[in-house]
């Protein structure tokens, strides 16, 4: 059989052509990505920093504190990125202390609210208090979307199913657990396609890729950028490897 060979130009342009899609792919995937910049360690020079990195690499989101929801949105200007607020501490608070601050975080310019639930219902199994409190910070929320925190480490696979019932109960937008396959698949399936499924924790290009696969509509990180140049990087490296190969299908040992 004759070996058929294509021209250096018609390779450069082949080449070009994967290369863009390459980047378009990387391109979507970050509008995936969620900046966690809700730490209480994060101080204004830092926040403003996470908004310029949100805005530069084109990501979904910047997650905050209550405090810091005017300045973020103040910093990401008319970007299409948008302020999600994570609201209730460390969940113990009271259901009408968490309504006050989702609604206070929505008028400020939040266009997606984190609830941390009660620890100690969702611990103890107490779905019907989960509901009501998931309930009263929902109907605190005009034209923003409500997603119920499932992300602590303590929290195993029957504490993230009690928790993904009473969200799509109490009628939530959705949920966000760890960055692990098994719990996004388990939140899926529990949501019975009621309920949007986030996900945190994730800290490089691989978990960042494996998350979204598993059904992850957002992946929350603190790495966002890292993630980005690792994505970018694993794109240079498979274009030099297609560049072997198109100088090899010119049939122009030159061009290796």
């Amino acid at each position: 059989m004759e070996a058929t060979f294509i021209s250096a130009e018609e390779a450069a342009e082949y080449g070009e052509f994967k290369r863009s899609r390459r980047e378009a792919e990387v391109a979507l995937l970050l509008k995936k990505a969620v900046l966690d910049a809700s730490r209480r360690e994060i101080d204004r020079y830092v926040l403003k920093n996470a908004c310029d990195t949100a805005k530069k690499l084109g990501l979904h989101a910047v997650l905050v504190s209550p405090v810091n929801v005017v300045a973020a949105r103040k910093f990401l200007g008319g970007s299409p990125c948008v302020v999600a607020c994570r609201v209730g501490g460390d969940g113990e608070s009271l259901p009408p202390v968490k309504h006050d601050e989702a609604k206070r975080a929505v008028r400020q310019g939040a266009r997606e609210v984190y609830l941390s639930p009660c620890y100690s219902a969702l611990i103890g199994g107490n779905a019907a208090y989960l509901k009501r409190e998931i309930k009263k910070v929902r109907r605190s929320l005009k034209n923003c979307a409500l997603f119920v925190l499932l992300d602590d480490r303590e929290f195993g696979e029957e504490d993230i199913s009690l928790g993904t019932r009473a969200a799509a109960e109490a009628k939530a937008d959705g949920v966000s657990v760890r960055g692990e396959a098994q719990l996004i698949l388990r939140a899926l399936t529990v949501g019975a396609g009621k309920l949007t499924v986030h996900c945190s924790g994730v800290e490089n290009a691989a978990q960042f890729r494996t998350a979204v696969r598993a059904g992850a509509a957002n992946a929350c990180s603190r790495s966002c950028e890292e993630i980005a140049k690792e994505l970018f990087s694993a794109l240079r490296e498979e274009a030099a490897q297609d560049f072997v190969g198109r100088a090899r299908e010119s049939g122009d040992p030159g061009n290796l």
